[in-house]
């Protein structure tokens, strides 16, 4: 299970830049996602053996003497979900008024504390880091996000305690998420799903201090679903704050197999639904979607279809996942959700033997050869795939710089057309090989 780290500071001490220098190669992969726009808060970051969340937050600035309520909020969200905190000031600038009162309020926290000093951009004005030790941290880094120094030995501070990352966390049983916005049905939809009459509950303790996990047996089957709804501080400052209500939803998802996202059928698809999607496909998880409260439309013949393509329109970057609409309330349709789930699952751990996805891929190139480039082709000697949740695709190829995304997404087409992967992202790897191995 991952740690969590989030960046605390005052407006302009360069959070921002160092969070994107922190999470690199992970942020490109949402950032180009069509139909995704969003502020971006939450990332995973890989070190070594070692990988972490990490939240961003806003500014915390000083306002006749108190916080702006919201950026303050915000703050405690951030601070209340990590393990590791990392205080980052300005290198190049005194101490300020709100740097003091961030450090008072870190002080009060039992967590770990690491004090970024940023902006030293260069080795002789690390000494300036001794002017900020009256913060009273035990841990101080001399860092410049923007040139990529320090950056190694803040990594080694925050990851010195960390175990190496693994995924094996009891693979026997299916378990799924519910997540979404608040107030959109998901604590209704688990109860529902809960009372089943072909459903045996059995409750059992939480794993996280996050979460409430309820195991049951479907079809003879255990299976684990995670709730995700209230597991917060209460209260209308923290509910109004729907943007950062994704942080309930982070650990979650990173436990769950198939994360299912409820929507509201009353209030259609808002931005909100693809910023807490976004999550779950960077994290490689299998996906189902649920439109509740269908009890509540009219003529559902016709507005299904304007639903679906609604769908097709917002979500057009995950057209392999299937929608089920349903009503936790009466409970109408809940019998659908289940074997969609099930599929899902089965289909991110599916395994496509070498020769069977070789000759997709041969059949692929013969039909429609890649583009050339500056006189070149990307050549595909040999395929084969190398992981599993979700299904992983290694390509040896003769130039990496020849790939082209429209290409790549040909690629993917012509899998799916040939193996069921309804519900599940799939991932390529392209590794040079070389121009003298044989073409597949």
């Amino acid at each position: 299970m991952r740690k969590t780290v989030c960046l605390i500071g005052r407006p302009n001490t360069g959070k921002s830049t160092l969070f994107n220098r922190l999470i690199n190669e992970k942020k490109a992969i949402i950032d180009d996602m069509p139909g995704v726009t969003r502020d971006r808060i939450y990332g995973i970051v890989n070190y070594n053996d070692k990988s972490f969340n990490l939240i961003d937050t806003g500014g915390i600035d000083l306002a006749k003497e108190t916080f702006n309520e919201n950026i303050k909020v915000q703050a405690e969200l951030a601070i209340d979900e990590s393990d590791i905190i990392v205080f980052v000031i300005d290198g190049k600038e005194e101490l300020t008024s709100n740097d003091l009162l961030i450090a008072k309020m870190l002080q009060k926290v039992s967590k770990k504390v690491i004090v970024a000093v940023n902006k030293l951009d260069d080795k002789k004005h690390d000494e300036n880091i001794y002017n900020y030790f009256e913060l009273g941290f035990d841990k101080y880094v001399a860092i410049s996000a923007e040139h990529k120094r320090g950056i190694d030995e803040l990594l080694d501070e925050i990851t010195k305690d960390f175990n190496p990352y693994t995924t094996n966390e009891d693979d026997a049983i299916l378990k799924f998420s519910i997540i979404g916005r608040p107030n959109v049905g998901k604590s209704s939809l688990i109860n529902a799903l809960l009372n089943e009459d072909r459903v045996i509950v059995s409750d059992i303790a939480g794993t996280t201090r996050d979460a409430i996990d309820t195991k049951f047996t479907y079809e003879k089957e255990d299976f684990i679903v995670i709730d995700t709804a209230g597991m917060r501080k209460k209260g209308k400052i923290y509910e109004n704050i729907e943007k950062y209500s994704v942080l309930r939803s982070l650990k979650a998802i990173e436990r769950s197999d198939v994360c299912v996202l409820v929507i509201n059928a009353e209030e259609g698809i808002i931005e909100h639904d693809k910023h807490i999607l976004s999550y779950a496909l960077e994290a490689g998880k299998a996906i189902v979607l649920v439109v509740n409260k269908w009890d509540l439309i009219d003529n559902k013949d016709t507005e299904m279809k304007k639903w679906n393509k609604d769908i097709k329109d917002n979500f057009q970057f995950i057209p392999y996942v299937n929608t089920v609409f349903l009503s936790a309330k009466t409970k109408s349709r809940i019998h659908t959700l289940m074997p969609e789930i099930i599929k899902a699952y089965e289909n991110s751990k599916k395994e496509i033997k070498t020769s069977a996805l070789n000759e997709v891929i041969r059949d692929a190139v013969m039909y429609h050869e890649p583009p050339s480039y500056k006189g070149r082709r990307l050549k595909i000697y040999f395929a084969h795939q190398c992981d599993t949740k979700p299904p992983k695709f290694e390509f040896m190829i003769n130039d990496k710089n020849l790939i082209h995304f429209s290409y790549e997404r040909y690629l993917e087409n012509q899998i799916r057309d040939n193996f069921d992967f309804t519900g599940t992202p799939i991932e390529f790897k392209f590794t040079p090989k070389g121009d003298k191995a044989s073409d597949i």
